[in-house]
This record gives C-alpha cells, sequence and structure tokens, in this order.
C-alpha cells in the first residue's frame, strides 16, 4: 500500500449504509480525491488520492458538513479520541433510551387517568410529552435533515418520518384537526425510546469487532527507558530513534525492533509466534517491539521504530483488511439502494388499501403506515457483511494468520486446490550435507571445490555447503568466474579449468559423463529424500553431496486436514521426482509436480486456474513471489519477524502450515456467517413487512404497533452483530479442538 496516496480515517457517527455513502459522497466530491470506501460497521473511511494527498482539515470540514465527525487518521494515534468519543456516544443514546421508554410507560399509564389533570387529557399529554419527544428523538431529527439536505435518502429519514407523523397526528389531535382519540404520544415517545435502545446495544456490539486492534495496540509501552551519557531517563515511546541505545527491563515490553547489543533474557514472543516458550535473547540477538522481557536486563539498538516496525505494520494491515469490503457486501449495498423506496411505496399502498378500500378505520390505516415505515429498517442487511468481515479478520490476527482483505477471505472459502512449495514450505528451509561421496579424490578436496563454486550463490543448498565447510574448517580456492543457471546449477572456473555443481541432470548436460556407480548413489539419495549436488572439475566428476532438509512437523497434520475439507494439495517443486515423492510419502501428499524452474511455478497455478480450479498457493514468500501473486489466494510463511506484506494474499506469522487449512477454514466459516447474516436479515423483513402491514389482520385481527416494530427493528440488528461476534470463539479443527461458532 502506497502511504502516500491512501489514507485511513476513522469517522463518527455513522448508523447504517446509507450514511456511509453519504461520507462516501462528501469525500469523493474533494477535488483530489480519487476514490472513498467508507465502512459504517468498523467506522473507517479510506481515501485514496489521485495527487497529492489533501489536508486532514479539509477532509474533516466535508464529513462535518455532512454531519458526522473525523475521530483521527489510523497513522496517528486516535484511539484516545476515538474511546472518548464511543463513551459519549454511548452514553447518550443510553440516556435517551431510559428516557424515552420509561417516559413512554408513564405516559401510557396516565392516558388511563384522566381525573388527575384539570385540563383535557390531549392537552395534558402533550405538554407533558414535549420536552420528552424532543429529548429523545432530537438526534434522529437532525440525523434525517442532514441526510436529506446531502440528498440522501438514509433510514434516519423513515425513522423521522414513522415518529414525527405519529407525534405530529397527536398535536393535530390535540388541535381537533383530527379526532381527539388520535393520541400516539406514548407511542412516538416509546418508539423514539426503542431505537435509540437498539442503537446503544448495535454500538456497544460492534464496539467489541475491533477489540484485537486496541488489543494489539495495547502491547506497545507507552514508555521507553533510554541510556544516554551513561544514565538512564525515561521518554514518551514516539522520541525514540533509530540508533537509541533502550534499557528493557525483566516485566517490560520491548520498544522497538532492534538488535540486542548487552545482557542476555527469555523473551516472551507469543504475540508474533504464538509460542508460549519464551525465546533466549543474548548479544546480536534481534528483538521485537512489542515482545516481553521475562527475567534479564537487555540493552537494545532501535532500529525500527514507530510505524516501521513489525507491530506497526500489523496493526495497519489488519485494519487495512477490516476495512475492506468482499464481493458478496455488494449485493447487500445494491439492494438497501433501492430498498427504501419500495418501502415508503409499500407504506403509502398499505394505508391507500386499509383506508379506501377495505374500508378500515383512519386510526388502523395510520398505525399500519407508521409500523411500516418504522419495522423496515434495512440496516441489519447492511452489518451483516461488514461485521463478520471485521470480526473474522481479527479473530485470524490472533490465531497468527494476517488475512489481507475481506475479498481474501471469500476466496478462501471457495479454495478446491492448495500447492505447496517444498523447500522453505514443506521442509524448513535450512538444508545440511547428510552424505559426502567421492569419486578417486578424497572428502576434503570434494567439499573444497563444490565450496568454491558455491560461495557466490544465494541459493540455500549453496548455503548448506558453505555452513558444512566452514564447520570443518576446510580451506576455499578462490576462482576466477562465476555463473548460474536457474533451478540447475552454478559453473566457476578454477586453475584454468570448469568447475561445475548442480544437478545429476545439469552435469551430463555439460557432456561430463556420471559412473555407474554415481548413477546408483544418486537413485539411493533421492529415494530417502536427499537432494543431490553433483561435482565436476576439468570434465571429471569429483564426488556427489546429499543435502536434506527436514519436513515441518506441521506439514503432514495440514496436509491430513486440508483433504478432510475435500481440498487437493499438490506439492511443487524444482526438485526431481525421485527426491519429491520422498517429501510427498512423509507428508500424505499425492500429487506433485516436480523439476519446475522457478518461473514456471506461476505456469502450473495457471494451469490449475485455467482447469476451473480456485487455488492457493503456500511458499515463503521470497523466490515464490509470482506463483503466490498468480494463484487465486497466495499464502507467505513469515519467519514471524518479517510480515513479507507484498508477498501473499494471508501471511502465517508463526510458520506452523496447520495455518494453511486454518486459514481456509476461518474463510469458510466467515461466509458461512454472512450467508446466515443475509438471510436473517432479508427473512426479517419479508415476515415483519407484511405482519406490520396488516395482512394477519382480517383472520386474526392482529395488528402491529409502531413502538414493537421499533423494538423488533432494533432487535435485528443487534442480532446480525451478535451472530457476527460468535466467529471470537472460533478454533479450526486442525489444532484438534473442534469449532466453536
Amino acid at each position: 500500500m502506497n502511504r502516500q496516496s491512501e489514507i485511513d480515517l476513522k469517522i463518527g457517527g455513522m448508523s447504517c449504509v446509507m450514511c456511509a455513502r453519504t461520507v462516501e459522497n462528501a469525500l469523493t466530491g474533494l477535488d483530489g480525491v480519487e476514490t472513498a470506501e467508507v465502512n459504517h460497521a468498523t467506522g473507517s473511511a479510506r481515501v485514496k488520492f489521485a495527487r497529492d494527498p489533501l489536508g486532514l482539515d479539509i477532509m474533516r470540514k466535508a464529513i462535518h458538513e455532512a454531519g458526522y465527525e473525523v475521530l483521527g487518521s489510523a497513522d496517528e494515534d486516535s484511539s484516545g479520541a476515538e474511546d472518548a468519543w464511543r463513551e459519549r456516544d454511548l452514553r447518550g443514546k443510553r440516556n435517551r433510551f431510559i428516557a424515552g421508554i420509561a417516559g413512554g410507560f408513564v405516559l401510557m399509564g396516565l392516558m388511563y387517568l384522566p381525573e388527575l389533570f384539570p385540563v383535557p387529557l390531549h392537552l395534558a399529554l402533550l405538554a407533558l410529552s414535549l420536552p420528552l419527544f424532543v429529548y429523545t428523538a432530537a438526534p434522529i431529527f437532525l440525523a434525517a435533515w442532514r441526510a436529506l439536505r446531502n440528498r440522501n435518502l438514509s433510514m434516519d429519514v423513515m425513522y423521522a418520518m414513522g415518529i414525527g407523523t405519529a407525534y405530529g397526528a397527536s398535536i393535530l389531535g390535540a388541535l381537533g384537526v383530527l379526532p381527539h382519540h388520535f393520541m400516539f404520544y406514548e407511542t412516538a415517545v416509546m418508539l423514539a425510546g426503542f431505537l435509540m435502545l437498539g442503537r446503544y446495544l448495535e454500538s456497544r456490539a460492534r464496539g467489541r469487532t475491533s477489540d484485537t486492534i486496541r488489543k494489539l495496540i495495547a502491547l506497545n509501552p507507552e514508555t521507553a527507558l533510554l541510556e544516554s551519557d551513561g544514565a538512564e531517563r525515561e521518554i514518551p515511546l514516539g522520541e525514540v530513534r533509530i540508533g537509541d541505545i533502550l534499557v528493557v527491563k525483566p516485566g517490560a515490553r520491548v520498544p522497538a525492533d532492534g538488535t540486542v547489543m548487552g545482557g542476555e533474557s527469555f523473551v516472551n514472543e507469543s504475540m508474533l509466534t504464538g509460542e508460549p516458550v519464551p525465546v533466549r535473547k543474548a548479544e546480536g540477538s534481534r528483538v521485537t517491539g512489542g515482545t516481553l522481557n521475562t527475567n534479564g536486563v537487555l540493552r537494545v539498538r532501535a532500529e525500527r521504530v514507530g510505524e516501521e516496525t513489525v507491530l506497526a505494520q500489523i496493526v495497519r494491515l489488519v485494519r487495512h483488511a477490516q476495512g475492506s469490503r468482499p464481493p458478496v457486501q455488494r449485493i447487500a449495498d445494491s439492494v438497501v439502494g433501492w430498498f427504501i423506496p419500495v418501502i415508503l411505496t409499500v407504506a403509502v399502498l398499505a394505508f391507500a388499501s386499509w383506508y379506501f378500500l377495505a374500508g378500515e378505520s383512519l386510526l388502523f390505516s395510520f398505525t399500519a403506515f407508521v409500523s411500516i415505515l418504522v419495522i423496515a429498517c434495512p440496516c441489519a442487511l447492511g452489518l451483516a457483511t461488514p461485521t463478520a468481515v471485521t470480526v473474522g479478520i481479527g479473530r485470524a490476527a490472533e490465531l497468527g494468520i494476517l488475512v489481507r482483505d475481506g475479498e481474501t477471505l471469500e476466496k478462501a472459502s471457495g479454495t478446491t486446490d492448495v500447492l505447496f512449495d517444498k523447500t522453505g514450505t514443506l521442509t524448513q528451509g535450512h538444508p545440511s550435507i547428510v552424505e559426502t561421496l567421492p569419486f578417486g579424490t578424497d572428502e576434503a578436496d570434494l567439499l573444497a571445490c563444490a565450496a568454491a563454486a558455491e560461495k557466490n550463490s544465494e541459493h540455500p543448498l549453496a548455503g548448506a555447503v558453505m555452513r558444512h565447510v566452514q564447520s570443518r574448517g576446510i580451506a576455499v580456492p578462490p576462482v576466477d568466474s562465476f555463473g548460474a543457471v536457474a533451478g540447475q546449477g552454478v559453473r566457476a572456473v578454477l586453475d584454468g579449468q570448469a568447475i561445475l555443481a548442480g544437478s545429476p541432470a545439469y552435469i551430463e548436460r555439460e557432456g561430463i559423463v556420471l559412473p555407474g556407480a554415481a548413477r546408483e548413489a544418486v537413485v539411493r539419495m533421492e529415494d530417502r529424500g536427499a537432494t543431490v549436488i553433483a561435482v565436476a572439475h576439468g570434465g571429471r566428476v569429483l564426488g556427489l553431496l546429499g543435502v536434506a532438509d527436514r519436513i515441518r512437523e506441521s506439514a503432514a497434520p495440514a496436509v491430513r486436514a486440508l483433504k478432510e475439507m475435500n481440498i487437493s494439495v499438490h506439492m511443487i517443486t524444482g526438485d526431481n521426482e525421485r527426491t519429491a515423492m520422498a517429501v510427498a510419502r512423509e507428508t500424505g501428499i499425492e500429487t506433485i509436480i516436480a523439476g519446475v524452474l522457478p518461473g514456471d511455478k506461476a505456469a502450473e497455478v495457471e494451469r490449475l486456474r485455467g482447469a476451473g480450479r480456485s487455488t492457493a498457493f503456500a511458499g515463503d514468500g521470497i523466490n515464490d513471489a509470482p506463483a503466490l501473486a498468480s494463484a487465486g489466494v497466495g499464502i507467505a510463511l513469515s519467519g514471524g519477524t518479517d510480515i513479507a506484506v507484498e508477498s501473499g494474499d494471508i501471511v502465517l506469522m508463526k510458520n506452523d502450515l496447520r495455518d494453511v487449512p486454518a486459514a481456509l477454514e476461518l474463510g469458510r466459516a466467515v461466509m458461512a456467517r454472512i450467508r446466515v447474516n443475509i438471510f436473517w436479515a432479508f427473512a426479517y423483513n419479508m415476515l415483519l413487512v407484511p405482519v406490520a402491514a396488516g395482512a394477519l389482520h382480517p383472520l386474526f385481527g392482529i395488528s402491529f404497533r409502531p413502538e414493537l416494530a421499533g423494538l423488533a427493528m432494533a432487535m435485528s440488528s443487534v442480532t446480525v452483530v451478535s451472530m457476527s461476534l460468535l466467529l471470537k470463539r472460533f478454533v479450526p479443527n486442525v489444532y484438534g479442538k473442534g469449532r466453536a461458532t
């Protein structure tokens, strides 16, 4: 993400999808804004600029004029302002719903005691209800006015029409324009109270959807202990600079990413790796900001501070993902766009049908009209997707799985095939020499020649050769030139003669014939899962090196879990087929694609996609970048300290391959919850709108009071949010604990 051309804002005051559209229109109307994506469920807005970024004050003014409030940007610590605003908002809603509901019951009781009033009952109730009504319903009418001013037909407009019509009819009754029995005082006040109750409960529940962000931010200490001129002094975390020497005492969190310059201790890195056992840190060890020092004192040189730390990157990635909208949400958004005009039409038709065609009383027809306006709230439909995505991505982060956006979850839920890279993914990525077999020379000469050829290579197998040679104390002769053939081997010149190191096939393609004993040894080594490096000098084979990489303990359980999910598992590797088969046997993978050059892995992924398969590719995020980008879902292993944000759609912070099926299972769980939420929201309106319109009245004499319609409407939104919050209890089946959703 280009931090110069994009900004995330925290917005206060939005209550429905139409509110989000109002903010989007306000932002996109500014010169220089390319797009604005607003999520009312998370209270966030992502603004992309066509050129230089606009100042925050300009955007704040536009949003304020639209009737909403900017609480800060994601690039600054706005958590305090956001929490303070949320507390004020909840307190105001709580006071209003208490006043509205309690006042409504009092007014209802007084209607049965008319002798208490020295003036006519309808006038007394008007005087008592007016201040209650104004106090309780003021936010609804204010929001409706702002929506209309911005040419937006929001739910606040419908609410204002419903409760305003009810209270207005009561006033007309008090003035004698309508019959005196048109007294909806308690209905209007109680209805406003129920609306505020629903918003209060919904706001509380929605506030919990971003708990993960708050927990991650809380990992950062507020201060750091700076060592300067032989003394220690406490400074705010924001004043830490690269190169500062920080003292981290037992029980304190590491303030920044850096290197230990002195001291020894055990550091709890569970927030990154998920491993509860603390890791020993000594001079030269790398530490990550937010991790917990347990027992010793460490002196740490700060190397990444502020927004550049791993923890800040995690927070930024999770916040970015939670504010995204998957394609499935477009269905709900498009429905909401035409839903309100349709409901207004239904309400008018219901009134006209009952009053003019069915001959019902004006009071009954009017009650049906108000009930329809109130009960047909599409808020639950607007909340169905974003709340589930927000909670799901937050839960993934708690499991050490970073998901790029909501669209990734949707793609993950439909994955049919997973392709694993072998080296560094199924294996640990730390190969070592397990066998040496010289031909016509001694072992030391074989290793020296191999190291001379490999020392300028960056391939993991070259690293294994160099580590082995260094551990043996063997001198490495200098070479005159060096060249590498991708996926095959290397070539150098030693003492005027070519030296080759690579696959046996590469050696033979260069015109050097392997002895029969060497061919037999190659088959034996590869059957045991080793990769064979053949070494030749001056046109003669010097010997073979068997290099093996231990398979990750989590590989076999991950493959079993994927098969249980009816997902086909493939292994793709540049290694030969026999070596690949050895790894496949141990992990349980049945389909292997061997001998593939690094640049051709993406082509194999595209081949599967072309056959109509939904693919996920799991790799180490370095040389697998093309394949990760080509797959429907790219899953990158991070190593725990480098998030590799640009490498994959999903990043596994713990390097635990069980998190591959866990991520796909979470995608399925989130999409299943979205479908249930959308069904609930649709079914609610399809069932209750006809009831509010009086469909049960001819047969059973049942009508729906407006205040009950308001309560039912409020509960629908609360139900959808609460169902999404159940995802916080998600535990992947691959962990052996079942799934609590």
